[in-house]
């Protein structure tokens, strides 16, 4: 996993493989501190491809065996290649290695966890197992044979069907598993374990019965039927929104402890992390029930976009990613809340994804170039990909894109393709020329667009100009932009026949509104139809006017946005001047507005208006960020909402009580919502009745959105004394200690917390028995969520990154792909003053020049330092 040298890889050095793979049996002796693979492979040449030596790949494999057609057969081997020259036009390889998943800490390829052996191949984890092609475009058919102790792992899976099994000697047992399906390697996958299981069935559109088994750790089968009801539920709306049905006779998904990923879509069985399975009202909030409808459903919808058509190399990952983001969020908005779907979207957009654009990370929705592809499983990828995606249906229409699609899978069902194959679909189905929207595919950062309007009265029209560009861009060229536009009246009227999709296609380009009878209020990027950075010099008045009118849920929510983050922003300059910041009584009225009319607009949607723009999205639009003076600013305007609406906070809080049976649907989830935005404002008064209240919620919660909602408000108390705040605390773990999902929303709440001493109970924690440094989701919840913590993480002193170069080091080499995110936090490090940005250097470089550093962290902190 380490390199001196680390090595460039390019999209336009890509060759097809000189050698395909059509079979691939497998036979996997399972023992403590070693396991015996031995592969049979049987090869062609690539007729299309000048004859070459056969180079398979290969991590951390010793080798015992290597024959071609039953015979030993010379080879060379370095540690990651196995050369083979002399080969016949078509020939079957058998090799046997060894390997030790009881030692792998990467948690790539085969590896141990607690409950058994588990696989992560994705994206170069089959190298790690045993010698092959490992690249998408290389898909073949395969046959699983598993051999284990059958007490300790009675549980034996594979990607496919069952085909045999049965008991061996020494009390051991085997199991025979083949995948009628061609697929590449990272999509394979085996587990043997102890594990409960939960089973089910459903039918097809067509009469078929797919069989449905959730796998997880013993004692935990009561929190599966959530996961169960969202696969099933995720399967209905693909056969009803797309067409696709099951291809499988049996869906399986298992649930591991220690995962690096979310999940993995594996043919037919699924490797999840438990937090995207595992449920129940006592121990996961709403949040984490509509994650885990989310999360599965994007692994099973992968089962067409991303199995059966797959990635013809790893440069196009969004093609499946970002294409299959972009239909997982369109079943959550589906099945839960539409409006506040997307705002909770773009807001995770800008917050992830916006910074990376303007960051040394930068890169475009299809990379031109990695130095570690685990590196560029990234919110452009993933998030902005999915953004394209959704340019495509707005340009085309829900209709055209349905067909786009039926013409993709027509076209390419079994193949592995790229980005262009997927837009030339859409293309021949629609008719519409995409050649100028593909600069979205090849492009990093993020466009701006500058929008003027100007009222001509005598001519009773509108024209609207925009501007666009996009600094980070290799050239000037304009891309295609959808920009979703209405006009209103200054009293807040919709315009009839106002409302278009205009198409930015110039840097410069006009757009006129005929028979408009006084100057309009524009409404831009309605849904957030582009990513895209929109500048419109909107008067004080214009944005409140919006707020309380459009009719577009998003931009409802941007223009209370727009509002107060230039209020934040002009605060933050005052403080850091050294003056008080002061707020127009117009916001407050806005949001007294937004709280009485709750039940009209729906409490999810007022909850997030309520919320403030993030600090980490706010710094964005600073050149140079004072991270104490921003968080200053934020929490001023706060507590000024608290103190102006103390009684609207308090008598909401009590209306909204839930007092039905808990349930996480979409009404009940806004209600708890917006009533745990009142009370996090109650605490901002910082008042022991406040506290009093939170700590009464806590206690009397029968539901773990409430109770962690009072939990995390608790935490955030700076007061000299709280006792509710340590209570609260020390009962959460003491009661949940034996819930490693929920002990990682303890470690959250301390580790975002706001209070000067963060640092220090951070570093406290990674001692506590909660903590383990070998499991990714206690160090995501712990170290990367303090690196997310702007105010903390990014203290004058330089204590934050020394702290997180420490980490990042003590991981590099056993976790790579987990110390490079890590290393991510470094990412915005250049915005900062002077003194900060000397002691982010040093650490940078200390990480950069430790001996050995993977090329994971290598090729982060390289970028970092040179952009």
């Amino acid at each position: 996993m380490k390199t001196d040298t680390p090595t460039t890889v390019y999209l336009k050095d890509y060759t097809p493989p000189a050698y395909w793979i059509d079979r691939v049996d497998l036979d996997f002796d399972i023992a403590a501190g070693q396991t015996t693979v031995s592969a049979t492979l049987a090869m062609r040449r690539n007729p299309a491809v000048a004859p070459q030596p056969l180079v398979l790949d290969g991590d951390e494999l010793e080798t015992l065996s290597v024959a071609v057609d039953g015979q030993n057969r010379a080879f060379s081997a370095t540690p990651t290649k196995l050369s083979i020259d002399g080969l016949p036009d078509a020939f079957t390889l058998h090799t046997v290695v060894r390997i030790n998943p009881d030692k792998n800490t990467c948690l790539s390829g085969l590896y141990r966890s607690k409950d058994g052996y588990f696989t992560q191949c994705e994206a170069h984890g089959f190298r790690r197992i045993t010698w092959f092609l490992d690249r998408p475009d290389v898909m073949s058919t395969f046959t699983v044979t598993l051999h284990a102790d059958k007490a300790q792992f009675p549980i034996l899976l594979a990607n496919g069907n069952p085909v045999a099994s049965g008991d061996e000697a020494d009390g051991r047992h085997w199991a025979k598993w083949e995948d009628p399906f061609k697929k590449p390697a990272y999509l394979f996958a085996i587990v043997a374990g102890k594990l409960d299981v939960l089973r089910d069935t459903f039918k097809t559109a067509s009469g078929r019965d797919v069989q449905l088994a959730i796998y997880v750790e013993p004692g935990k089968l009561d929190q599966c039927p959530h996961a169960m009801d969202a696969l099933k539920k995720s399967m209905k709306w693909d056969e009803q929104r797309f067409g696709l049905e099951c291809d499988l006779d049996h869906y399986m998904i298992v649930a591991v402890g220690d995962f690096n990923m979310g999940a993995m879509e594996n043919k037919g069985l699924n490797i999840f992390n438990t937090k995207y399975v595992l449920a129940r009202p006592d121990v996961a909030t709403d949040v984490d029930f509509e994650n885990i409808d989310r999360v599965v459903a994007h692994e099973y919808f992968h089962n067409w976009t991303g199995n059966r058509v797959t990635c013809r190399d790893w440069f196009q990952l969004s093609l499946k990613e970002g294409l299959t983001v972009f239909r997982d969020q369109e079943f959550g908005a589906d099945l839960h809340n539409r409006q506040t779907a997307r705002i909770r979207e773009v807001r995770g957009l800008r917050a992830a994804q916006f910074p990376e654009d303007a960051g040394p990370m930068a890169h475009p929705v299809r990379p031109s170039s990695y130095i570690e592809i685990n590196n560029f499983y990234t919110a452009t990828v993933y998030e902005k990909g999915a953004e394209v995606i959704r340019m495509i249906q707005t340009l085309i229409g829900r209709d055209g894109f349905r067909a786009g699609m039926d013409e993709y899978f027509r076209r390419h069902d079994g193949q592995a393709v790229t980005c262009d194959d997927f837009v030339a679909a859409m293309a021949a189905a629609s008719g519409f020329d995409f050649t100028q929207f593909m600069r979205w595919y090849v492009q990093p950062g993020t466009p701006k667009v500058v929008a003027d309007g100007y009222y001509d009265a005598d001519s009773r029209s509108y024209t609207l100009t925009c501007t666009q560009s996009n600094a980070r861009a290799s050239d000037d060229a304009p891309y295609l932009i959808p920009i979703r536009v209405a006009l209103f009246t200054e009293q807040g009227e919709l315009i009839t026949g106002s409302e278009r999709t205009l198409q930015l296609t110039a840097s410069t380009q006009s757009f006129v509104f005929n028979d408009i009878a006084a100057e309009p209020v524009p409404s831009l990027l309605r849904d957030f139809s582009a990513p895209v950075n929109l500048e419109f010099d909107y008067t004080p008045e214009q944005l409140p006017l919006l707020l309380a009118h459009e009719n577009d849920p998003f931009n409802a929510w941007e223009a209370g946005q727009r509002l107060a983050s230039t209020l934040i922003l002009d605060a933050a300059a005052a403080i850091a001047a050294g003056h008080e910041p002061s707020w127009p009584e117009s916001f407050v009225a806005a949001c007294r507005r937004l709280l009485q009319t709750q039940a009209q607009r729906g409490a999810a949607f007022v909850a997030e208006a309520l919320t403030l723009p993030g600090e980490g999205t706010l710094a964005e639009q600073l050149a140079q960020v004072d991270p104490d003076a921003l968080h200053a600013a934020r929490n001023a305007l706060r507590r000024h909402l608290a103190e102006q609406l103390e009684g609207e906070f308090s008598g909401l809080y009590a209306a909204l009580t839930v007092a039905e049976p808990y349930a996480p649907s979409a009404e009940q989830a806004g209600r708890r919502a917006l009533r745990n935005v009142c009370l996090a404002y109650l605490l901002e008064l910082d008042t022991d009745a406040a506290r009093q209240m939170a700590y009464a919620q806590f206690k009397q919660a029968d539901n773990m959105t409430d109770q962690f909602a009072a939990l995390a408000a608790l935490a955030n108390v700076n007061a000299a004394v709280c006792p509710q705040r340590e209570q609260a605390l020390d009962e959460f773990y003491t009661r949940w200690k034996d819930e490693a999902l929920v002990v990682d929303k303890w470690l959250v709440a301390q580790s975002t917390s706001r209070r000067p001493d963060t640092l220090a109970t951070v570093k406290a924690l990674t001692a506590h028995p909660a903590f383990d440094a070998g499991n990714p989701n206690k160090i995501y919840a712990l170290i990367r969520s303090f690196g997310a913590n702007l105010v903390r993480f990014n203290a004058a002193d330089g204590a934050g990154y020394t702290f997180m170069a420490d980490r990042i080091l003590d991981l590099h080499d056993k976790n790579p792909q987990v110390a490079s995110r890590l290393a991510r936090c470094f990412d915005r490090w250049k915005k900062f003053d002077a003194g900060r940005q000397s002691h982010a250097r040093v650490a940078l470089e200390r990480i950069r020049d430790h001996a050995g550093l993977s090329r994971d962290v290598f090729e982060v902190v390289d970028r970092a330092l040179s952009a």
